[in-house]
């Protein structure tokens, strides 16, 4: 697969025009693409890119990441409240990719 940009975490925002936001996830994109390959060890990258699998697993947890970078949990105004997604790591899915690329022992 060719490299997660950070136009197709805001296109999966459904926010694919907004430059502001690709800007964003263009800087969470290198933490999460590295985390995912510290958790699976290199397992899953070829030449440094991720396999589809990954790859969709970094989209998605840079779009939380990005969506959120504040990493607020609820705001309240008068009588308008709100409560936001964090990222807090991998959600449970995600955990399921990257742990069938992972390797267990040496």
């Amino acid at each position: 697969m060719a490299a997660v940009t950070a136009a197709d975490v805001a296109k999966f925002l459904g926010r694919g025009g907004d430059t502001s936001l690709v800007a964003l996830a263009g800087d969470h994109l290198p933490l999460v693409t590295e985390m995912a390959r510290m958790h699976t060890r290199g397992v899953g990258f070829d030449d440094g890119e991720p396999n589809d699998a990954i790859a969709a697993v970094i989209v998605s947890a840079t779009a939380r990441l990005t969506n959120n970078p504040e990493l607020l949990q609820s705001e309240q105004i008068g009588d308008y409240s709100a409560r936001y997604t964090t990222f807090q790591g991998w959600s449970i899915l995600e955990r399921a990719v990257l742990d069938a690329h992972r390797r267990k022992a040496a």
